[in-house]
């Protein structure tokens, strides 16, 4: 048994934990999706946004601009994400997702059943629910000190 700083035996359950539940997801999504390329077109979903940058799409995944580029890239050609000219910026783009983009969404997330299928053996709905205002809160307050 070690004896490491509680900090980070909670960082390291959380890291164990998003690496086992991430190849879980990773094996449930429609060929050609990847990770990655959900997170973009779920982050437009949960926050609701309709438009964003590439930078700041880049700035929230803390990614490169270039890798944000590439990812972009793909789910523009599968029609999944609309990129446009910034009108405030006759430079910029602005990317927002597609109809086909949410109906992707929605499907990875339905996929993902199996994979999850795990936890009704793990924890109860109940302790799943208190668990998440406690890492929502940590999430928030992580992101904000960023």
């Amino acid at each position: 048994m070690t004896s490491d700083p509680l900090h980070f035996e909670f960082f390291n359950e959380i890291a164990i934990i998003d690496q086992l539940a991430g190849t879980a997801f990773d094996r449930t999504l429609p060929k050609g999706m990847t990770r990655a390329q959900f997170g973009v077109l779920n982050h437009f979903v949960r926050l609701g946004h309709e438009a964003s940058s590439p930078a700041q799409l880049a700035s929230a995944f803390q990614v490169t601009r270039p890798t944000m580029t590439s990812t972009l890239a793909r789910l523009n050609r599968q029609g999944l994400i609309a990129v446009r000219p910034d009108p405030a910026d006759g430079r910029g783009k602005l990317v927002s997702i597609t109809d086909n983009g949410r109906a992707m969404r929605d499907r990875c997330i339905a996929g993902i059943g199996k994979a999850t299928a795990v936890l009704d053996d793990l924890a109860t709905p109940a302790e799943i629910s208190a668990l998440l205002p406690v890492l929502r809160r940590i999430r928030i307050g992580l992101d904000t000190a960023r």
